[in-house]
């Protein structure tokens, strides 16, 4: 099972400099058809019965494979343009320390001298076993707790080495720039120009506060949308099916998406977290001023992340209602809020 969800979907959406094979830009799956991708699991001596299931993910593609007297596979095909090659492997060698260190993640299949990577076609792959679960609600103290532990855990591998292939989290890259796209690009309506850049300047200003007021913080290696789709939860508890933005950033990134309500809700919803999350790792409390900071970043780059792949058919058909004026104009509210939020005294913590 692998689950995205649209509406969070974190996604990438700069060239991380490629230096794989290409495929057409504005179509960069139109060559994928059914018979490449059971060519590709058959290629690695996985015998495919024909059966082929397409999973919920925009930004990739991936597909469950059935293989004959045997459980099916998972199968992911690399968006082209996205991830160089070495970020990936570097994405894979992190989900296998986690594995090795009995935290549950599901590292990609190996094969042909431990190789996790591969490439059929033009297009770079990879297989992973099929793990049931379901999309879990994360809420009440145990559920919290346990997840506060799983990503505690995760954050203390995390924070053994650097990546250095792979981004980090800042206001560059998830604010001033996917700012600078949309305007670049026209997807402004003409009518909302002016309020929209007004009030994102104010919003990047404010990013800016929350993140002086926090001051030095630890960026370690992180999940990256730690969010309930990229979770499934079964009987022996979660575990992550999707490390595709592994990235560098502080550890709160990968916990605030936990959290909804009011303020005393996320109050209570953190502290919770946090039982268990240092049971395992330490958690610096001036983070906690950069919980609406990456919030207000996360929404500015979503829209940029769909700008940027409106060429690809897949997203109009996806999001409709992108682009049109009412979308803006909700952003432009949803943004003045954050605003207020950012200017408010940090969530509490125990």
């Amino acid at each position: 099972m692998w689950i995205k969800c649209p509406c969070l979907l974190l996604g990438s959406t700069h060239n991380q400099g490629y230096n794989g094979p290409m495929t057409t830009s504005l179509m960069p799956f139109s060559e994928l058809t059914p018979d490449i991708i059971l060519s590709a699991v058959e290629s690695l001596d996985l015998p495919s019965d024909g059966r082929l299931l397409a999973l919920n993910s925009y930004e990739n593609r991936v597909y469950q494979v059935g293989i004959e007297h045997s459980t099916p596979v998972i199968a992911k095909f690399y968006r082209p343009n996205r991830w160089t090659t070495s970020a990936i492997l570097e994405e894979h060698s992190f989900i296998q320390e986690l594995f090795e260190s009995e935290i549950p993640v599901v590292p990609p299949l190996r094969f042909r001298a431990k190789q996790t990577l591969n490439e059929i076609g033009g297009f770079r792959f990879s297989l992973f076993p099929k793990q049931g679960g379901r999309v879990p609600e994360i809420e009440g103290r145990e559920k919290l707790e346990w997840m506060g532990r799983f990503i505690g855990r995760i954050h203390a591998v995390g924070a053994l080495k650097a990546f250095k292939a792979r981004p980090t989290l800042n206001i560059a890259n998830f604010g001033d720039e996917p700012y600078d796209y949309l305007l670049k690009h026209d997807f402004i309506p003409a009518e909302l120009l002016s309020a929209y850049q007004s009030t994102i300047t104010l919003a990047l200003d404010a990013v800016r506060r929350c993140f002086d007021r926090a001051g030095v913080v630890n960026s370690l290696r992180l999940h990256g949308d730690c969010y309930p789709g990229n979770i499934l939860w079964t009987e022996d508890g979660p575990h992550f099916v999707d490390f595709d933005d592994s990235r560098m950033g502080p550890a709160i990134q990968d916990l605030w998406m936990l959290l909804s309500g009011d303020r005393a809700e996320m109050t209570v919803q953190f502290n919770h977290l946090m039982t268990g999350y240092r049971t395992f790792y330490d958690f610096n409390s001036s983070e906690l001023h950069l919980l609406e900071a990456l919030r207000t970043l996360r929404l500015i780059y979503y829209s940029a992340w769909i700008a940027r792949r409106w060429d690809d058919p897949a997203f109009p058909m996806a999001f409709p209602w992108f682009n049109s004026v009412r979308y803006w104009q909700d952003r432009i509210i949803e943004l003045r809020e954050q605003i207020a939020l950012m200017n408010e005294e940090p969530i509490g913590s125990f």
